[in-house]
């Protein structure tokens, strides 16, 4: 199991609503499972922003996912949500244990260098660990499912 994460701002002259709004009708026609949450800061930057999760099975579904994103029946959600955002970054996490679910709430973890990944797996509590494969801008090495987090919003679904 796979999830892309892309963590975007608006615009400076964005409306909220009008924001949010064009996420929602963009998760809308994506056929993959996929949550979006506002975010009171980024798990790289203290400002605050929001992060879309999407689910696939494999790599192949990955880019079925990249190319339903701009296919035309929903490409003008894609790019109203497109036009309003300023700023955006990614990262391909793959499930290290635990169910393949996108987690309500978050911990961001880096490994301490040198240590083994067994050996930091085997530390963590939670029962879903996600773990990033690409390193495509500044993400989190780790993902550590938790219950719920302060300062992250649902938008999708609302």
């Amino acid at each position: 199991m796979l999830a892309y994460v892309f963590w975007h701002r608006p615009k400076a002259d964005a409306d909220r609503d009008a924001y949010e709004a064009a996420q929602r009708a963009f998760h809308e026609t994506i056929a993959v499972p996929s949550r979006c949450f506002r975010l009171d800061a980024l798990p790289f930057d203290p400002s605050g922003g929001y992060e879309d999760w999407y689910l696939v099975e494999n790599w192949a579904e990955l880019g079925a996912l990249n190319d339903a994103a701009t296919d035309p029946a929903g490409r003008d959600d894609h790019d109203r949500a497109a036009e309003l955002a300023a700023d955006g970054w990614g990262a391909v996490y793959a499930l290290a244990r635990g169910p393949a679910e996108i987690p309500t709430g978050v911990e961001w973890q880096d490994k301490e260098r040198g240590r083994p990944t067994a050996d930091f797996l085997d530390s963590m509590s939670s029962a879903a660990v996600w773990r990033r494969q690409f390193v495509l801008g500044p993400a989190p090495e780790f993902c550590i499912a938790t219950s719920e987090t302060a300062g992250r919003t649902p938008i999708w679904p609302s």
